[in-house]
């Protein structure tokens, strides 16, 4: 066998990361997403420096997203997840994706996670929190929000809580982020009503004996097979569900994005009154606008705004 050169094996790895591949079981009545984060990864964390726990909550929050947001059939459609919290480590973390593209952000309490004993233990990051997702549908001009407490040892299992809540859709989730912390991965993978998508969900059942097969099928994934760059993600769906009949859609290439450009900030600036932003005005002449998502800061003068 040909020794695979160290370019090529890179180029390899590389290929299988930063992608979403859906997938169906059509004869199981079962569908899923399996998401791998790399290059995407780095360049969100590295707008901030988080400390090690922190990066990995909010990589596994990004496969979250990204796993619930390549639901979505229509282009403009947006997935939010956002996590907010009553005397928690973290207050507040929100992710987005639409179109293939993610963000995210983080607000914690430095002090407080410099004295916590166990980095992974989830009451104790968050306190009592809630888990809210959001799917926006502009053309259909509609907005689906599902909010559930941030309960169980892990976000997998909030959100597998979320679908099971206010879904009553039976639902496995996988997350893992690897020991250097550069690559996350997940797998979702859902029991269908009736069989096919789009249906009044009668028959959905936890006691279903194809959701049963397809269930503990799914619960085997390791953490490694989620993480390894070498893997592709259709291969780690042949590890898992090799005797079944499994359909692949097309994959969905995966891109940081931010909306913080100079013409969306001026837009927004642009609602309010003109006194407004006349008080908005600091000692430079300027209305500094933040974005926490990429850590950027706009200096926006009333004359750009025509004022």
């Amino acid at each position: 066998m040909a020794r695979m050169s160290s370019s090529s094996s890179l180029a390899a790895a590389t290929a299988n990361l930063d992608e979403a591949l859906g997938f169906t079981i059509p004869h199981r009545n079962a569908r899923g997403r399996i998401v791998r984060l790399g290059p995407l990864l780095d360049h969100i964390l590295s707008a901030h420096d988080y400390p090690a726990p922190i990066a990995r909550i909010l990589s596994e929050a990004l496969v979250l997203s990204a796993l619930l947001g390549s639901l979505l059939k229509e282009e403009e459609g947006q997935l939010t997840l956002q996590a907010q919290t009553e005397r928690g480590i973290v207050d507040l973390f929100v992710c987005d994706y639409k179109a293939g593209e993610l963000r995210g952000y983080v607000r914690f309490d430095a002090e407080r996670l410099a004295e916590l004993p166990s980095h992974r233990d989830l009451a104790a990051l968050f306190g009592k929190g809630y888990l809210a997702i959001t799917f926006d549908h502009p053309l259909a001009q509609e907005r689906y929000q599902g909010i559930v407490p941030l309960e169980g040892s892990s976000l997998a299992e909030a959100a597998q809580s979320y679908f099971s809540q206010s879904e009553q859709l039976p639902s496995i989730v996988r997350l893992a982020v690897d020991d250097t912390g550069h690559v996350a991965g997940g797998i979702l993978v859902q029991h269908l009503p009736e069989g096919e998508e789009g249906r009044d969900r009668l028959h959905t059942r936890l006691d279903d004996p194809d959701w049963e097969h397809v269930g503990a099928l799914a619960q085997t994934i390791k953490g490694h097979e989620l993480t390894d760059p070498h893997l592709s993600l259709d291969g780690a769906l042949w590890r898992l569900f090799h005797e079944e009949e499994v359909r692949v859609m097309q994959t969905v290439r995966l891109a940081k994005g931010c909306r913080c450009n100079f013409d969306y900030i001026k837009g927004v600036l642009g609602r309010f009154a003109s006194d407004e932003r006349a008080d908005m005005v600091d000692e430079d002449g300027f209305i500094s606008v933040d974005c926490e998502f990429c850590s950027r800061v706009f200096p926006i003068s009333l004359k750009d705004l025509g004022d």
